[in-house]
């Protein structure tokens, strides 16, 4: 079997050369077949002639996740629909669903990325794997699934929920590799903790976790419960589904972004400008070799820094800093930016908190106010509500020091948040109904 991942080690000036020939061709496909994009480049007065460098993608517009709802369902699409043997899409909570499909060789581009990132993760031929990501039109089940039979990995399709039954299966199956998101993780740690079953001496070794933000805190928590190698994984439906990028085991440095298949930039979220190597920006990606839907220059709005120095690992392609949070999910709070990420980082440096909690925001006479809701440890809240109180206030200190905003903190026993099959809810922002 081969994954093409001599393509991981390219001197940059190869790599380079690799991805300005897969960008005019993409260009090029998408003004002749996307009517938005020929719409878009013919307002900025860019023509496909015009990309000879990779630098020259700047020269494009940018698309966002409100032009891909404005052309539901499949006006984005580059083929026609004859040609394309898949369709994914996104929840549409907040409105229409973007779509996404793939022709036959999107589906093997997509497992041979997702191949690639679990044998970055430390997953070989012969491995198990425990896929407890949603299946479904969410691409995490699926694009997990797909990759581990092409790398040559067993594959448990148990998808998300039955929690104790899948920690009888982990016992049982013997795999080696946990997929979820880390919340889900956390989850299992505590159901299996319940059920008096200590995964730490069970077979697993390393858990792939995405989906969802998370810390260098949460892993610390997550390994030492589970007793494995905590790797973070990166992608969105909009670009191909997880596979856009992994960390590596060795290093557990940044996620390695797979540049032959994904050209990333990072830029200034309110003036679209790049952002220097190291300053964190929003991120950008144009997809290089989809052919069903190819993307340029798409906003994705989670917020990280780039990193091109090459990893201990032989890998030269860039490396993308964990995701510290999204635009989306930013709360301002008295004209102050808060992340849930940066909440849960100083929760979890307390030891007497547990890793559930969640984010309430409300407006009370014109002023937003922050409330953290957090479980304590078992034995913190065997001592009684005047420990919790002391805790409490120990890390509404905490946050204001750090972050800058006051916050209300309630630490509440064990089971009070609610516990996650799949993206937990770390944000309930209540003053949208307030305003109605």
């Amino acid at each position: 079997m081969i994954l093409d991942i001599e393509q991981e080690t390219l001197p940059r000036e190869e790599l380079r050369e690799l991805q300005v020939r897969r960008l005019r061709a993409t260009v090029e496909r998408c003004y002749q077949t996307v009517p938005y994009y020929r719409d878009a480049m013919d307002e900025l007065g860019v023509r496909p002639n015009h990309i000879q460098s990779v630098e020259d993608v700047r020269l494009l517009p940018f698309t966002k996740k409100e032009n891909l709802r404005e052309n539901y369902p499949f006006g984005m699409f580059a083929v026609p629909t004859d040609q394309v043997v898949r369709i994914h899409a996104s929840s549409g909570t907040t409105g229409k669903p973007t779509v996404v499909g793939y022709t036959r060789r999107d589906v093997r581009t997509w497992a041979r990325v997702m191949a690639r990132s679990l044998a970055a993760a430390g997953l070989r031929p012969g491995d198990r794997m425990h896929n407890a990501y949603g299946y479904g039109l969410f691409t995490g089940g699926l694009g997990f699934h797909y990759g581990a039979e092409e790398l040559g990995v067993m594959v448990t399709p148990i998808s998300g929920g039955q929690t104790q039954r899948q920690i009888m299966l982990i016992r049982d199956f013997e795999p080696t590799a946990l997929c979820c998101t880390p919340s889900y993780a956390l989850n299992l740690a505590e159901a299996a903790e319940d059920m008096k079953v200590d995964l730490r001496k069970s077979s697993l070794k390393v858990g792939i976790f995405g989906a969802e933000p998370w810390t260098d805190e949460m892993r610390y928590e997550l390994e030492s419960r589970l007793g494995i190698d905590a790797i973070d994984i990166y992608g969105l439906s909009e670009v191909i589904g997880p596979g856009v990028g992994v960390e590596c085991v060795e290093a557990k440095d940044g996620l390695h972004v797979f540049e032959d298949h994904f050209l990333i930039e990072s830029v200034d979220v309110n003036t679209g400008q790049p952002v220097p190597y190291g300053e964190s920006g929003e991120i950008v990606i144009t997809s290089l070799t989809k052919e069903a839907f190819p993307v340029l220059r798409y906003r994705t709005r989670d917020i990280s820094a780039l990193n091109p120095a090459p990893c201990r690992c032989g890998r030269t392609h860039v490396r993308m800093q964990r995701i510290t949070g999204r635009t989306d999910d930013m709360l301002i709070i008295r004209g102050v930016n808060v992340f849930p990420s940066q909440v849960e980082a100083i929760l979890m440096q307390t030891e007497t908190l547990s890793p559930f909690y969640q984010l309430e925001v409300f407006r009370e006479n014109n002023l937003d106010l922050l409330t953290v809701n957090v479980e304590g440890s078992p034995p913190l809240v065997t001592q009684g509500r005047d420990a919790m109180d002391r805790v409490a206030h120990k890390a509404q200190k905490d946050i204001k020091d750090f972050i800058g905003v006051t916050a209300k903190v309630v630490v509440k026993a064990t089971g009070e948040i609610p516990r996650s099959e799949g993206k937990a809810v770390r944000v309930v922002d209540h003053r949208k109904s307030q305003n109605k």
